[in-house]
Order: structure tokens, then C-alpha cells, then sequence
């Protein structure tokens, strides 16, 4: 009998230490699966750019490294980030009230004379450095009509700048500070082309007067047309960035995951929260020599105002009985104004023609037309095809520069 019971206890201990060793054993099997599943719970939230951003870390990384690839970045640029102070004296006028005839009947000679009042302007921004002897890159609203360029670097050191070109178009400038042979830190530009959707983009500036601040988003969108942004009077195809660019980081370098320039950052819409818009740095590539060195930015130029036509806008239009005109419904560019003494003045272009096509490739929008007419370079001879009263026509239209 006390066998029995002792045959008992010994089974039942053993199916406990066999549970026990069961049990340990489907923890150490599913702990590899743990992260996974807790990354796609992390992560479940994230839009497809943002994962494709988290998966184009750089390679490089030393995860066992504090620093993070956005720190590595930093570094790498930070110390060729500048902050630019500009000052502007302006002269205000008398206050009219004063100068009124009424007045100076009543009061005479006793009317107090008001001279002219004199007011300092001051203005805030970043800017890069990209040539070791003094030039620097930043945007064109920053320096403009400034009186006196004050340049700071990220140790301190400080040096008077002179405005050496400015192109509003584009709103890029240069700037030149004096270094007496000494060498400045320079920023490595890349290849905005390269950029896609989903790479990280990291903003280095002085916003609202902020010394070195950082932010970090991703590459939203490529080449949004600065008419689409609001900036009807900009000839550019902007990178969208969600990383905070604030006023005062306008004409800082925004950057890829490795460091390297590949847009200015410029412009901030009020009216929207985490939308951003950077100068692509393939374009400040492309003028910032004619720039330093004083020269016209060559912009070609018809001379319109235009707007996308659709067969949909059409229709729409010529179904309100308070239309002024009848538009074709076809696929186009409306000319909606041409301005006196322009190229297209002189070619025989009126308002309400629709452009189908120049030099016989179809033009189906106004942003088409644009690159068109740069493309061809001022001066160029262009055909263009016309529809004007349901009859199509062709006239020759001979590029001019554009004036700011």
C-alpha cells in the first residue's frame, strides 16, 4: 500500500516537471517573434511613406552607437550652417494729414512741419556654406534690398556679407563674406533627382531666431509646382517635406539620411500644418555660379497668363449664363491676359486663344507650357498652334527674358 502511494506522488510530480519544462520550452520558441509582433503594432499606424523611410535607414549605422544616423548627419553639415541678419533702412513720409491744404489755411505758419521718419528694418535667416573661400547659398527674400548682411557661423565667428547676385524667380541668392585665406567648412551637395518619396529629410536653420535647430519628416511629395503651392510669380517644382521649416529657417539646407544637401528649404504654407517646401539643390547647382558672379539668371518668356483648360472646365463654363465667353471644349492652355510689349504681344497671341500645341508636341496644361518655354532657352523661335474662334492657327512666338 505505501508503494502504491509512493508510485503515485513520483508520477505526479513527474507530469508537473513535464509541464514545467513544456511551458519554458514555447516561451523560448516564440521570444525571436516577440519584436515582429510588436513592431506591427508599433508601426500599424504609419502611412507607406513613412515605412518605406524607416526601412531606408542608412546602412551604415552603428546601432550599438548612441549617436543616430540623424546625428551622424548633422555633424557632417552643421558646422557649414549659417545664420544671416540683415538690417534695411527705410524713409517713411510725412503723414499727408498734415500736408493738407485745409489745414494749413487754418493753422498757417503754426502747423507743425512732420519730416520725413526713418525706420530700421531688421530680418532673419539661415543659409549654407558651399565654397570654402565665402560663398554661401540662401534664399532670395532673405537678403533682399538689405543694407547691410551680417554672417554668423555655428562656433561664433561673424563676417560681413555682400549680396553678390539675387534671382527672384527662383528665390535663391549668394552671398560672399570676406575670410582673409581662411578655409570655412563646407556642406556636401547631393542629387535632388535621386530623391524619392519616403526618404528621410532632416531641416537645419535658426527659426524664429533659434540658433542650430533640427527637425526631422520625410520626402511627402517631388516636384510641386510652386503655382499649386500659392507662389504664382516663382518659376519651381518643389520638394514637400512634413519637417518643421519655421520663419528664420529659410534658405537652410534641408538633407537626406546621409548628410548630404538636397533642397533649400524656402517656404511654409500659414494655412497648413506639417507641409514644408524646399528649393531642389540640383537648380541652385545650375545657377548659383551666375549668381556669384553677378549675372542675369536667363529666364525665357512669352509673355501670358494662362490657366489649365479641360473639356470639364469648359463645359462648366459655358453652362453659366453670366459666362463673358465660349470655350472650346478641348484639352489646352487658356490664355486668360497677355501682357503689353511681350513676345506674344507681338506674335498675334489675344486673350481666349487656347494653345494645343509648340513646335507639334501637345500641351495639355499651364505647367507643361512653362518647361516648354525654358526648355528652348531665350531667343528660341517657337511654333505654336492656336485654336482662336473653332479655327486652329499657327503663329511664331520668339522667347524674351523674363523680367522680375
Amino acid at each position: 500500500m505505501k508503494l502504491y502511494k509512493f508510485s503515485q506522488i513520483t508520477t505526479k510530480i513527474t507530469s508537473q516537471l513535464l509541464a514545467i519544462f513544456v511551458a519554458f520550452t514555447l516561451i523560448f520558441t516564440c521570444l525571436p517573434t516577440l519584436p515582429v509582433m510588436a513592431a506591427s503594432k508599433l508601426f500599424q499606424g504609419l502611412s507607406n511613406p513613412q515605412l518605406l523611410a524607416l526601412q531606408g535607414i542608412p546602412e551604415n549605422i552603428n546601432t550599438i552607437n548612441s549617436n543616430s544616423f540623424v546625428t551622424e548627419a548633422v555633424n557632417k553639415v552643421g558646422s557649414a550652417v549659417v545664420r544671416i541678419d540683415t538690417e534695411r533702412l527705410i524713409t517713411r513720409p510725412a503723414n499727408p494729414f498734415f500736408e493738407d491744404e485745409f489745414f494749413e489755411r487754418f493753422f498757417g505758419s503754426e502747423l507743425p512741419i512732420q519730416p520725413p521718419s526713418k525706420e530700421l528694418l531688421k530680418g532673419q535667416g539661415s543659409g549654407f556654406i558651399v565654397d570654402s573661400k565665402g560663398i554661401i547659398l540662401t534664399n532670395a527674400h532673405v537678403v533682399d534690398k538689405a543694407d547691410k548682411v551680417t554672417v554668423t557661423l555655428n562656433d561664433g565667428r561673424q563676417f560681413i556679407g555682400e549680396v553678390k547676385g539675387t534671382d527672384e524667380v527662383t528665390d535663391l541668392a549668394v552671398v560672399e563674406v570676406e575670410t582673409k585665406g581662411e578655409n570655412l567648412p563646407v556642406a556636401t551637395l547631393g542629387d535632388s533627382d535621386s530623391v524619392q518619396v519616403g526618404d528621410w529629410a532632416i531641416a537645419v536653420g535658426n527659426p524664429l531666431g533659434f540658433n542650430n535647430t533640427v527637425t526631422l519628416g520625410i520626402i511627402s511629395t517631388l516636384k510641386r509646382p510652386s503655382s499649386a503651392v500659392g507662389i504664382p510669380d516663382k518659376r519651381l517644382d518643389f520638394i514637400q517635406t512634413d519637417a518643421a521649416i519655421n520663419p528664420g529657417n529659410s534658405g537652410g539646407p534641408l538633407l537626406n539620411g546621409i548628410g548630404e544637401v538636397i533642397g533649400i528649404n524656402t517656404a511654409i504654407r500659414a494655412d497648413a500644418m506639417g507641409i514644408g517646401f524646399a528649393i531642389p539643390i540640383n537648380k541652385a547647382k545650375e545657377i548659383k555660379d551666375v549668381l556669384a558672379s553677378g549675372g542675369q539668371v536667363p529666364h525665357p518668356f512669352v509673355g501670358i497668363q494662362m490657366i489649365t483648360l479641360t473639356p470639364e472646365i469648359a463645359k462648366e463654363n459655358n453652362n453659366d449664363p453670366n459666362s463673358v465667353l465660349i470655350l472650346p471644349e478641348v484639352n489646352g492652355v487658356l490664355v486668360t491676359k497677355v501682357l503689353s510689349g511681350t513676345a506674344a504681344e507681338k506674335a498675334g497671341i489675344r486673350r481666349g486663344d487656347v494653345i494645343l500645341e509648340i513646335d507639334n508636341q501637345s500641351i495639355v496644361n499651364a505647367e507643361q507650357l512653362q518647361r516648354k518655354v525654358e526648355a528652348g532657352g531665350v531667343g528660341q523661335k517657337l511654333q505654336f498652334k492656336i485654336l482662336r474662334n473653332g479655327r486652329e492657327k499657327e503663329l511664331f512666338v520668339v522667347s524674351g527674358q523674363m523680367i522680375s
